[in-house]
């Protein structure tokens, strides 16, 4: 971060917008108010600044999809600013997007943005409920919850590595969930995902601040998580 306010671009929200992921804005900016830490929400509509310390990317259907990557192929800043360190988070189609490639129902493939080494292609059956996923130690000892809808299944190359192991849920459909790159990061959770993982969210909020921020105790938050950790026991789902 170069400025004393924290920038968060929420990126193509008319479009990429289906789930309510754009709340994750508002929880990221939430948590730095209570801080005391000034930040901003830039919605990106049209150009894409270069110069954001976080972009967030969320969920859409197919026709969101590929116009979404049309249109930041053509206009590259979340691109460049990902090659200088910014962090970027996608969600559900946000995570094929940042992808190297993604193929939609109507059997089309298109190019992703390539933050990701992972491509994306429809499964047998739509994937929609609770997701618990058991996180590396690179994002944290929490587990992760939310739900998902979607009908794609992503397969990672040695260029990302996953979130974690699905305990609950169907994820990537391989047994792992999400992806990462360095500070990209993506997910197929909705909720939106980081009101529903607080710690999940602090974690980005560190790689921006450059040091982890101050805890924020909150047990009525501790209590959502473990009812909807108990709402998803009933085992896996393929």
């Amino acid at each position: 971060m170069t400025e004393s306010v924290v920038r968060i671009g929420l990126v193509l929200p008319d479009v990429l917008g289906t789930y309510s992921d754009g709340g994750n804005a508002q929880v990221l900016q939430r948590r730095l108010q209570w801080r005391g830490i000034a930040s901003a929400v830039v919605e990106i509509r049209d150009a894409v600044p270069t110069s954001l310390d976080l972009y967030l990317l969320g969920g859409g259907e197919d026709d969101a999809q590929a116009v979404a990557v049309t249109h930041l192929l053509a206009r590259p800043g979340v691109q460049q600013a990902a090659s200088r360190g910014a962090v970027v988070f996608g969600v559900c189609a946000g995570l094929q997007v940042l992808g190297t490639a993604f193929t939609t129902s109507d059997d089309i493939t298109h190019p992703g943005l390539g933050l990701l080494d992972a491509t994306t292609q429809p499964g047998p059956r739509r994937a929609v409920g609770e997701v618990v996923v058991d996180v590396g130690p690179h994002i944290g000892t929490e587990p992760l919850t939310g739900f998902e809808n979607h009908l794609g299944r992503t397969r990672r190359g040695p260029g990302s590595h996953s979130l974690g192991t699905v305990r609950t849920g169907v994820g990537n459909g391989d047994g792992t969930e999400g992806a990462a790159t360095g500070r990209v990061l993506a997910t197929y959770l909705h909720g939106p995902v980081l009101a529903r993982n607080p710690a999940f969210a602090d974690l980005l909020l560190g790689w921006v601040l450059g040091t982890p921020p101050a805890d924020l105790p909150m047990p009525e938050v501790a209590a959502l998580r473990e009812e909807r950790l108990r709402a998803a026991k009933r085992g896996p789902r393929t």
